[in-house]
């Protein structure tokens, strides 16, 4: 980790109870969804409303990606090939442990847009992983954030536990702008109050 670009952040911020190696805690095939429907339409309507349409990166990804309507092409980044290979909207399929090695496998300038659905808070390099996606989007690019109140908890950072679902959203956005490469990242609850998993995405352009 980069101590500069992490100024400011408590020492053990972006540690784990369970620093055992992830691709260990992510063998298991789980062929389930982690928020409820309400969330997974927000999410959708995201994607639709950003205009997603051309090549995207899913990032973190599984078995769904929660597309209304998929892009012409979708590269999905995950730890577990099978939750992988069960994705219908994928055209391309990596598995690589962003934990591991940051790099994003994939050329500069590859991708109209990056998302990464309800993960953020297992990453423990993130800003390395945002630069990354900066760096494979095309300028004008979008990336989109978004994530709930549910984890698992063993496997999420310390600071995303030790903060509020309110803070989390701007925490995201300083992570992007510590990366580089954004416009002024923007911050949304996406769903309705009421009950249900709520929905916040954090949204930015690439200069």
């Amino acid at each position: 980790m980069t101590s500069d670009l992490y100024d400011g952040f408590p020492p053990g911020f972006f540690a784990r109870d369970d620093d055992r190696p992830d691709d260990v805690f992510y063998a298991p095939e789980r062929l389930v969804t982690h928020i409820d429907d309400r969330a997974i339409a927000a999410v959708g309507a995201l994607y639709t409303e950003l205009g997603i349409t051309g090549r995207a990166l899913d990032l973190m990804s599984s078995w769904v990606s929660h597309f209304e309507t998929p892009p012409a092409e979708l590269v999905v980044l995950g730890m577990n090939a099978a939750e992988l290979d069960a994705n219908p909207a994928a055209t391309q399929r990596i598995v690589h442990d962003l934990n591991a090695d940051p790099r994003i496998p994939l050329p500069d300038a590859d991708v109209d847009a990056v998302v990464c659905c309800v993960s953020v808070d297992y990453l423990t390099r993130p800003i390395e992983v945002l630069a990354e996606a900066a760096r494979v989007l095309h300028p004008g690019g979008v990336v989109a954030i978004t994530f709930s109140n549910r984890c698992f908890p063993t496997k999420a950072v310390h600071g995303w536990l030790a903060t509020s679902d309110e803070q989390h959203g701007p925490l995201v956005a300083e992570l992007l702008r510590r990366a580089g490469g954004f416009d002024e990242p923007r911050v949304e609850l996406r769903t309705p109050p009421g009950p249900g998993d709520p929905l916040w995405a954090v949204t930015a352009r690439r200069r």
